[in-house]
């Protein structure tokens, strides 16, 4: 079994739960998170008539929680962009086609389409029947 770590942009949301379901993967944990890569949550450069007027106005500016920041004047404040991390966990045989479907629904070319995390899981149990493993997840 595998976890999937999956962060996107937040309007890409119920399209990737979609695509998800349509695979037989509808279980899924869903968080708000505030991130940025490496281009330090620069998003406003690439935007175009595609993006809505309001998107730069979503991204938040927070001072970065580093010691370093704390201790030294930095040229320009970091941003951190609002995006939105799935967690699921699948058989080792469906990763590669529930790979293939995230970034086909998520793929836009520019920066900020997010990543995809892949991380091995020893067990699993479902706490209210005691099954394990492949059975707890299905």
């Amino acid at each position: 079994m595998k976890e999937l770590t999956i962060i996107i942009r937040r309007d890409k949301l119920p399209d990737t739960k979609n695509a998800l379901a349509e695979l037989g993967y509808p279980s899924l944990t869903i968080q708000s998170v505030d991130g940025r890569g490496k281009q330090r949550g620069a998003i406003c450069d690439e935007m175009d008539a595609e993006m809505p007027e309001s998107y730069c106005t979503a991204v938040k500016l927070k001072p970065t929680p580093s010691t370093y920041a704390l201790e030294h004047t930095l040229p320009k404040a970091a941003l951190y962009v609002p995006k939105r991390m799935l967690t699921l966990v699948a058989p080792d045989e469906s990763v590669g086609e529930i790979i293939q479907s995230i970034i086909k629904v998520n793929k836009t070319g520019k920066r900020g389409d997010g990543k995809i995390f892949v991380s091995p899981i020893e067990s699993a149990i479902r706490i209210r029947t005691g099954e394990e493993d492949e059975k707890a997840v299905s």
